[in-house]
C-alpha cells in the first residue's frame, strides 16, 4: 500500500467515524423540565437535530415540549413520540406544542418522521 492509498483509507476511516458520532453518540444537551402552575415546560429547538435532546421530566405531571424548528429541511417536518402514539408536524419556523402526561417512570425516544433525529424523554419519579 502506497502513500496515498494509507490517506485515502485514513479519511473515509475519520469520515465513518464522525457520521456515527454526529448521528448515534452525540447529545444536544440534557434538561429539566421547568415546573409553572402544575405543568412541566420545555423548550426545544429544532435545528439539524433536538437542543436539548434530552428531557428530564416526573412522572404524573402534565408535560409541555414546545418544539421551535429553525430550518425547513424535510427531515426535521414531523416529531414521533412513539410509546405515546403521538406525532406532530413541525412547520418551519413555528413553535408546536406536544401535550403529554408520564404516567410511567422510563425512558421514552422521540424523533423525526425519518427516525434520523432522535431524543430521549427521561421521566423520573
Amino acid at each position: 500500500m502506497d502513500t496515498q492509498e494509507i490517506v485515502v483509507l485514513l479519511g473515509g476511516a475519520l469520515t465513518v467515524a464522525l457520521v456515527v458520532w454526529w448521528f448515534f453518540l452525540s447529545e444536544g444537551g440534557r434538561t429539566s423540565a421547568a415546573v409553572a402552575d402544575g405543568v412541566q415546560r420545555v423548550r426545544i429547538t429544532v435545528k439539524g437535530g433536538y437542543t436539548p435532546d434530552v428531557v428530564v421530566v416526573k412522572k404524573g405531571l402534565p408535560v409541555e415540549l414546545d418544539f421551535y424548528r429553525d430550518e425547513d429541511a424535510s427531515c426535521t417536518d414531523q416529531v414521533v413520540f412513539a410509546d405515546f402514539q403521538i406525532s406532530r408536524a413541525l412547520p418551519a419556523f413555528e413553535t408546536t406544542t406536544v401535550r403529554l402526561v408520564p404516567e410511567r417512570a422510563g425512558e421514552f425516544r422521540f424523533n423525526c418522521g425519518m427516525n434520523m433525529v432522535r431524543g430521549k424523554l427521561v421521566v423520573e419519579d
